[in-house]
């Protein structure tokens, strides 16, 4: 079995190719769902949560309120790391417990880890191998406009919040364009995850 830690920057493609790879047979687990998932009401990270932050970052249904635990989070990097601490732990072993079941369905499996903080919280160092999906940022932002409706000014915020997308190709061990065609993205997702196998 092959573990594989799958990244980009915001917009890129990488639910694209995440998808791509299912499609193909790898397994993915989403970190971001996993990261929902764990926080769900009455879950230990739920309590933790609404005991550092209050009530005011619930809804009326108790689930949390994303934006309200982002404005007590954001630019507060003491809190930030107190709210990870609470969710990344969990998160890291419910990952660590798929990966198992998937190693015992299939021995050989290609188990792609899909996890938009993989260089920034050192998850690469817990997978076999990297790939990185990138896009030049004039890409980043019209898709952002389009599917976020945000303006120039918040789409760049949201791209310079992250690590260059230089500095996560420099750390990949493979690359793939997520401006590409769908077909040729397709075709490469499919030699990569054959790679892959061979590897595993």
């Amino acid at each position: 079995m092959i573990l594989v830690g799958l990244t980009g920057g915001i917009a890129t493609g990488k639910s694209t190719v995440a998808g791509m790879f299912k499609r193909c047979g790898a397994v993915v687990i989403d970190a971001d769902a996993l990261a929902r998932e764990v926080v769900q009401p009455g879950k230990p990270a739920w309590r933790e949560i609404v005991k550092a932050f209050g009530k005011t970052v619930l809804n009326p249904d108790r689930t949390l309120n994303r934006p309200a635990l982002g404005t007590k989070v954001f630019g507060h990097p003491a809190k930030l790391r107190q709210l990870e601490h609470m969710i990344h732990p969990r998160v890291a072993r419910e990952q660590r417990r798929l990966t198992r079941q998937a190693a015992r369905k299939d021995p050989n499996a290609v188990v792609i880890y899909d996890v938009p903080l993989l260089f920034e919280a050192g998850i690469d160092e817990r997978v076999d191998t990297t790939i990185v999906v990138t896009a030049d940022r004039e890409t980043q932002i019209a898709r952002l406009k389009k599917r976020n409706g945000l303006s120039r000014a918040e789409a760049l915020r949201r791209i310079n919040s992250q690590m260059p997308l230089a500095q996560k190709r420099r750390r990949a061990n493979y690359v793939l364009n997520g401006t590409l065609s769908l077909p040729e993205l397709r075709e490469q997702v499919g030699s990569l995850l054959r790679l892959l196998r061979a590897s595993a």
